[in-house]
């Protein structure tokens, strides 16, 4: 896949041109090969105003017309499932065979689900005999919703916003990350293709710090929905709040996996590579803190270590490939600082970066790449222990006592999710209840229902999404209560 044309706004329907570009980089070879809009305050207010003036017309649509859209949009997404993978692949870094199973058919799946659920949860209704009254409820648009995507699941979470966004009878003005846009601007070819209509749906390319900004403060965006980092999602807050407008924010995690004597180790540790180094490690719920009973310790240490060793690096687009590159140098250089402060503190890397060679080829050698890499030895209020290192970077650690591994999981400004792993059901609840997060898996990770709440608490970020959780946060329910003559 060759470098692009430079990409363009869509706003009301049009692509339109920015005379500011931004450089957008393959991860896999450190060059550029996209160009992106830098856009500012001139066209968040074209997009805007394009939805502004849309949302009459949408809102006044039936579900199911809104629906129809919607699950054409899917139908055309997942028969261009190969051109969005490997466009996602060279856009992020992520191997090629992992879009074609995780990212795009994620995608699809987000649209048809909000399509087909939402219809049937817009309105309830109950009678009161003795009051000689009926109540019904109604569940209406809030208007226009500012859409900031992160860069690590670029087309994924943007359908997982924009889906019940728009089902629920909004129109929408997205925001993607500067450093992954393609894909979010060949979804609004496929939207043009269909004559989705005009202004429902408007994608401004550019900078959190102008277009994101822009975006968050414009008085006539109600409603900010965004995944990223606790920095930016603490900014929001600040600048959003006293505005008043609704608020969903998913942002970072230091997540943990609490391993019992009792376990199924092998189907634990298998489990466990990818929670910790499926995407380069960068999946908000990927998991950094592995706490192991002291009894297993030293046998699971020794068998994750060399699974994690036989783990491939490079070519993304070689489906022998595990992992394929980070993000941006920047962040590459972000992550691998952290097993510098590892060694500072008093850790030992046992394999991956600074241990373990990253052989590449040729074309890969300027490329993003880190080997996945375990510590031991830290102690719990460490950096690697406390801060998001949001990369393939997981510290191993063992336990004795259920009590002190609950409190020293909890012992975190984050809470996403974390794992329990045991053949105790008795202790896995048990734990689960205790551990401060908005997610806990048990014998299993990443297993995501739609129909379940999705947030965490603490520094990890506010509201929750999913099926009954974006209908709330889409939506301003009214009660309607009538005498009955």
């Amino acid at each position: 896949m060759d470098a692009m044309p430079p990409l363009e706004n869509f706003i009301a329907g049009t692509m339109v041109q920015c005379k500011r570009l931004l450089d957008s980089y393959d991860p896999s070879t450190g060059k550029v090969w996209a160009k992106i809009p830098d856009s500012c305050m001139l066209e968040v207010e074209a997009g805007v105003a394009a939805a502004k003036r849309a949302f009459p017309k949408w809102s006044s649509l039936s579900a199911q017309a809104r629906a129809n859209h919607l699950l054409k949009v899917a139908d055309i997404l997942e028969s261009r499932l190969e051109d969005f993978a490997r466009a996602e692949s060279k856009d992020q870094g992520k191997p090629v065979w992992l879009a074609k199973i995780m990212d795009i058919p994620r995608a699809v799946l987000n649209l048809r689900h909000f399509a087909h659920t939402i219809p049937h949860q817009l309105n309830t209704s109950n009678m009161q005999p003795e009051a000689g009254v009926v109540n019904y409820t109604i569940r209406e648009p809030v208007g226009v919703a500012g859409l900031i995507i992160p860069w690590n699941l670029p087309l994924y979470l943007l359908t997982f916003k924009l889906a019940p966004a728009l089902m629920c009878g909004n129109t929408v003005v997205v925001k993607p990350s500067e450093m992954t846009s393609v894909t979010a601007y060949m979804f609004c070819k496929i939207l043009k293709e269909v004559d989705f209509p005009a202004g429902v749906v408007n994608m401004v390319f550019g900078l959190g710090s102008s277009a994101g900004e822009a975006l968050v403060v414009h008085p006539d965006v109600p409603l900010v929905s965004f995944t990223g980092s606790t920095v930016t999602g603490r900014h929001i807050a600040e600048v959003a709040s006293p505005m008043f407008k609704k608020l969903s924010l998913e942002m970072g995690g230091k997540n943990s996996a609490v391993v019992f004597n009792d376990c199924d180790l092998d189907s634990c540790i298998e489990a466990l590579k990818r929670g910790s180094f499926t995407n380069q490690g960068e999946v908000c719920l990927c998991t950094s803190r592995i706490f192991v009973q002291q009894p297993l310790y030293e046998e699971f240490l020794d068998k994750f270590v060399e699974v994690t060793k036989e783990l491939q690096v490079g070519d993304p687009s070689n489906d022998d490939m595990f992992m394929g590159a980070l993000i941006s140098k920047a962040h590459l250089d972000k992550v691998r600082s952290y097993v510098h402060y590892a060694i500072e503190d008093g850790g030992t890397v046992l394999c991956g970066e600074g241990v373990d060679l990253c052989i590449l080829q040729e074309e890969n050698r300027n490329g993003y790449f880190m080997r996945p890499t375990v510590i031991v030895g830290l102690d719990d209020n460490s950096r690697c222990m406390q801060e998001e290192i949001f990369g393939p970077v997981t510290c191993v650690v063992p336990f004795t006592t259920e009590e002190e591994v609950i409190n020293r999981a909890n012992n975190t400004p984050y809470g996403l999710c974390a794992s329990v792993w045991t053949s105790n059901l008795g202790v896995a609840h048990r734990v689960a209840h205790k551990l401060k997060v908005g997610t806990v898996w048990t014998n299993c990770w990443l297993v995501r229902s739609l129909d379940m709440p999705f947030g965490g608490v603490k520094n990890s970020g506010m509201g929750r999404e999913g099926t009954q959780d974006s209908l709330e946060f889409f939506t301003e329910c009214k009660t309607v209560c009538t005498k009955i003559s």
